[in-house]
């Protein structure tokens, strides 16, 4: 999915089009950022790429807390982006959900 720029944050498109308990990785200005919703209603952003071996996050399990690179478990916090298994941090961002219903990303 390719977002729409609007100055430095970035509307993804329609919340709906992540299941909940789910991500999407979504391309914004270059890089390649993965929106989880969560099963309480939040929404968390992070790089999509794990450092590790490049796994795709996006389709990694998450909970309330983390996410768990599919490729080789390792576990990132969604809210800080730091690693639980030894691995270097990922990139967090703000994120949100606009009055359109839009998923908007701040990068």
């Amino acid at each position: 999915m390719t977002a729409v720029e609007t100055g430095r944050t970035h509307r993804l498109g329609p919340v709906a089009d992540i299941p909940v308990g789910e991500g999407r990785a979504y391309a914004v200005d270059g890089d390649q950022v993965a929106v989880f919703r969560l099963r309480g209603g939040g929404l968390r952003a992070v790089s999509a790429v794990c450092p590790h071996a490049g796994g795709p996050l996006a389709d990694g399990l998450i909970d309330a807390k983390v996410v768990i690179c599919p490729l080789h478990q390792h576990v990132y916090d969604l809210a800080t982006g730091c690693s639980t298994t030894g691995q270097p941090p990922l990139r967090v961002y703000a994120v949100h959900i606009d009055a359109d219903g839009d998923v908007v990303v701040t990068k």
